[in-house]
């Protein structure tokens, strides 16, 4: 089911079970969940999409705090390089094996093609 952005909340913060979420977060959250199985996204573009196109590092940290309290599909999130960021023990294999489940295929140095496997709000899901 593809949600428009149209369809977001825009007040200027919403309070939910005593965490206070900004439209930022709360259209970055929709629109992670909206990134289908065996599709990447970039921080940097859930960034722009959901109104701040320097804010890919408060797209990772949504995705540190919220990932599993929200249910985020937080492996499907990548640098603007195909590459995952989580260092090696620290989430690194988690990740890729997750999106290898998925179908995504790493090519040379550990890069997602994003020419093939990138989603984008309106591009659809293939």
């Amino acid at each position: 089911m593809e949600e428009g952005l149209n369809q977001l909340p825009t007040q200027s913060s919403i309070h939910v079970r005593g965490i206070v979420s900004n439209p930022f977060s709360i259209k970055a959250k929709a629109l992670i969940r909206q990134i289908p199985a065996g599709r990447v996204s970039t921080y940097g573009l859930i960034a722009g999409c959901a109104g701040n196109r320097r804010g890919a590092r408060q797209v990772v940290r949504i995705l540190h705090a919220a990932s599993a309290k929200d249910g985020l599909p937080w492996h499907r999130v990548v640098n603007r390089e195909g590459r995952i960021v989580l260092p090696r023990g620290r989430g690194f294999e988690e990740q890729k094996g997750l999106l290898e489940a998925e179908g995504v295929v790493f090519g040379a140095g550990g890069r997602i093609d994003l020419e093939r496997f990138l989603w984008s709000p309106g591009r659809g899901s293939r």
